[in-house]
């Protein structure tokens, strides 16, 4: 089944804790469509890293932290979930 909307934006929703991907939730998506959300998720997480947050304000870098662990959280369980699988992304 293709990615429902745009993967750009599942990618930023996943950073701000509106969707979490689960196993489950992957049998969904063939080859193509995990390469393409792991792609996002990449670019999502370099955009996040290139943030300049200034020293003092110490919500903002934990928001950021915080965001960052969860895009990071959901490529490994992405990788892992292919890797089981047998899919190579």
């Amino acid at each position: 089944m293709p990615i429902s909307g745009n993967p750009k934006k599942m990618a930023q929703d996943i950073a701000e804790g509106y969707i979490t991907l689960s196993p489950p939730m992957l049998r969904q998506y063939n080859q193509n469509d995990m390469r393409t959300i792991l792609n996002h998720l990449e670019m999502t997480i370099r955009t996040l890293r290139q943030e300049k947050i200034p020293l003092e304000d110490v919500m903002a870098i934990k928001a950021r932290n915080h965001k960052i662990s969860r895009v990071n959280q959901t490529m490994v369980m992405l990788r892992a979930y292919s890797k089981r699988r047998g899919i190579r992304i």
